[in-house]
Order: structure tokens, then sequence, then C-alpha cells
């Protein structure tokens, strides 16, 4: 019988590898992403005072269509930029939580990018 790789501990062991090389500051925060299978997640986080200090998700009652595309992980992209923008936050740290920068990752990065966010 062969063992099952458990992927959710293995993402975790590399968000750590991560999170030891960088963190987020009040004037550059880190723009942390969770995905799930149906949703995703951005959080922009200042750890220094450990305040969260913008979130935006696919599970919010604004937010129309399915969570769990790359065109969900784009508009969570924007959303997220327009309110770091109306905090007056301009660049950031991008923290991809241990999972490839690849598909809805990557599509929240460039939408992030396109709503003006400099990372």
């Amino acid at each position: 019988m062969m063992k099952q790789a458990n992927t959710n501990a293995k993402r975790q062991n590399r968000h750590k590898r991560v999170r030891a090389k960088i963190s987020g500051m009040p004037d550059r925060p880190r723009l942390n992403v969770f995905r799930s299978e149906t949703n995703i997640y951005a959080q922009l986080i200042d750890d220094v005072n450990g305040v969260t200090l913008a979130s935006a998700s696919s599970l919010e009652k604004e937010f129309e269509g399915k969570g769990s595309n790359k065109e969900a992980a784009r508009k969570v992209g924007l959303m997220i930029a327009q309110r770091a923008r109306a905090k007056g936050i301009e660049t950031i740290v991008f923290d991809r939580g241990g999972y490839l920068y690849h598909g809805r990752v990557k599509e929240l990065a460039e939408g992030a990018r396109e709503g003006g966010l400099v990372f």
C-alpha cells in the first residue's frame, strides 16, 4: 500500500520557507493569497503591527460569478488593488502562499498590477 502525499502540508512547508524571507511593512504590506477549490482570497497584511489592512475574496456580496476560475481571480486582484489605493498603498510584497505562480494565483497578481499596485 502506497502512502498518499498530503499536499496541503507540503504547501504549508513551502509557505513557511517563503515567509522566512519576506515580511510586510506598514509602507509596503504583504499581499497574501489563499485559494481553495471553490474560492480565492487576498489580504494586505502589515506584519510589523500584526494587522490586516484590506481584504477581498470571491465570497463577497458584490462579487458576481463563479469563484473558482481565472476571471474570478483577476476580479479579486482588481478589488484588492482598488481597496489598497483607497488607503494610499501603492507598493506591496507579493506572497503566493506556497502555491505555484501559475493559473489563478498568477491571474490575481496580474489583476492587482492592472489595478495599480507595484510589485
